[in-house]
C-alpha cells in the first residue's frame, strides 16, 4: 500500500499534557502538508486549531479523556463545547469502571447522549482493549453499534497498551455494519499501520507516522 494512503487515514495526534501552541500548529500545517484524514488535540486548542485552519483539515479532540469516569453530564457538557469550539470529530472515553460493573445500559444510554449532540459529527467510542477481557471487548462491539456511534477505537494511547492486531481483528469481526474501526496508540511502523488496515481499520491515531514519512525519530503515541 502507498504510503500516502496510509496517511490519508491517520488522525495526526498530539495529546501529551505538555503540548504547546507551537506544536499544535506544527502538527497541523504536517497534517494540512501531508493530507491526513484529520488532528487530534486536546479540546482547550480546537478553536484556536479550527480558526488556523479554516476548511482545510477536520478537527478531532477527545472527551472524558484519558480515563473516562467523568459524569455524563460532564461528557455531555465537554462535547457541546467542543462542538461549539468547532471540533469535527469527537474521540470519547467509556466509564471503565461500569464496564467491570456489568453496567452495560448506562455505557449505552452515555454513548447514545454524546451521539445526540455530536448529530452528523463523527463520534469514536474509545473503549481501552489493553483493560478488558475478550468478552468485554466482544460485548462493547455490540453497545458501540447500538448506540449509534460512528467509530469504536481500541486506546487512549495513555494507558498499559495500545492497538493490536488482535483486537482489530476481533471488532471486525463483532462489529455492525455501520460502524468503523479506529487502532490508535502503539502503532510504529508502516507494516504496522498497513497490516491494521487490512484487518479492518479505517482510521489509525497517531503521531509517528508522519514522523516516519520525515525521516524523523518516531517516538510518541
Amino acid at each position: 500500500m502507498e504510503k500516502q494512503k496510509i496517511l490519508e487515514k491517520v488522525d495526526h495526534t498530539l495529546l501529551t499534557q505538555t503540548a504547546t501552541w507551537k506544536e499544535i500548529q506544527q502538527i497541523c500545517e504536517d497534517a494540512v502538508a501531508y493530507q491526513t484524514a484529520s488532528v487530534c488535540i486536546p479540546p482547550s486548542y480546537v478553536k484556536q486549531a479550527k480558526e488556523y485552519l479554516g476548511d482545510k483539515m477536520a478537527v478531532c479532540t477527545v472527551i472524558g479523556f484519558p480515563n473516562g469516569y467523568q459524569t455524563t453530564a460532564v461528557k455531555e457538557f465537554e462535547t457541546k463545547d467542543a462542538i461549539q469550539n468547532g471540533a469535527d470529530e469527537v474521540d470519547m472515553v467509556i466509564n471503565l469502571g461500569w464496564v467491570k460493573d456489568r453496567k452495560y445500559d448506562c455505557i449505552k444510554e452515555e454513548i447514545c447522549a454524546l451521539k445526540a449532540v455530536c448529530k452528523e459529527k463523527i463520534l469514536k467510542v474509545i473503549i481501552e482493549t489493553c483493560l478488558l477481557t475478550e468478552e468485554e471487548k466482544i460485548k462493547l462491539c455490540e453497545i458501540v453499534t447500538e448506540a449509534g456511534a460512528d467509530f469504536i477505537k481500541t486506546s487512549t494511547g495513555f494507558s498499559k497498551g495500545g492497538a493490536t492486531f488482535e483486537d482489530i481483528a476481533l471488532f471486525a469481526e463483532h462489529i455492525g455494519a455501520d460502524v468503523k474501526i479506529k487502532a490508535a496508540g502503539g502503532i510504529s511502523s508502516f507494516e504496522d499501520a498497513e497490516k491494521m488496515i487490512e484487518l479492518g481499520a479505517s482510521r489509525l491515531g497517531t503521531s509517528r507516522m508522519i514522523k516516519l514519512a520525515k525521516n524523523e525519530e518516531a517516538s510518541g503515541y
